[in-house]
């Protein structure tokens, strides 16, 4: 991928509207390249329920749009008209299938999927049983065997800036009975895929 300089002193405001789930992340990233951008983060588990997902999301940009701000989408690929909403709102998303694929990068993402992984990030698995028990009921049998079928072990991804979520992890992964790996990622990829969408955004305009 190619590395997007912003020169923030020149960088009119841009309102970056989208997921929580690596909230402290963009914030980071945020304050470390000086970008003059300001965050509207949504609830992590809107990713279960497309209704939801589109009706907050519709609703966050046009409260922004209607400040008269630029704004510009922190989302993959999470709804099936995802584009169109886009276009309506005359603006661009962050590239990449999903969260995960912005902070890994689309191979090293797509070698631990082909291996059975189900990737698990601080947020989530603070909230893991009540999060996955509204989605797939409480029927244990019935939520492990969704589990089972399409993966083979939890992946904990570990970023610089995530507290110790040891034990919510380890009781995440007991909770749909698969075995628990970790990795340690760095944010340079995600900081790519930041400083492209914001780009893309001022271009549009220009």
């Amino acid at each position: 991928m190619k590395h997007f300089i912003l020169h923030p002193e020149d960088q009119p405001p841009v309102t970056m509207v989208g997921c929580g789930i690596l909230r402290k992340e963009v914030e980071r990233l945020i304050a470390k390249n000086h970008w003059n951008v300001h965050t509207h983060f949504l609830n992590s588990a809107l990713h279960n329920y497309f209704n939801r997902l589109s009706n907050e999301l519709n609703q966050a940009l046009d409260e922004r749009e209607k400040r008269g701000e630029k704004t510009v989408v922190l989302y993959g690929s999470c709804h099936p008209l995802m584009e169109n909403l886009l276009e309506e709102h005359h603006t661009c998303r962050t590239q990449g299938q999903n969260c995960i694929v912005m902070l890994l990068g689309y191979e090293k993402f797509m070698q631990e999927l082909a291996k059975g992984a189900y990737f698990l990030l601080e947020d989530w698995a603070l909230s893991w049983e009540p999060m996955i028990r509204d989605c797939f009921g409480n029927n244990m049998t019935v939520i492990r065997e969704i589990f089972h079928s399409s993966h083979k072990y939890i992946l904990a991804l570990r970023t610089p800036c995530n507290g110790d979520f040891t034990e919510a992890a380890e009781t995440a992964a007991r909770f749909v009975d698969l075995p628990l790996q970790w990795m340690d990622v760095g944010l340079e990829h995600l900081e790519e895929v930041l400083a492209e969408a914001i780009e893309q955004r001022l271009a549009q305009d220009t």
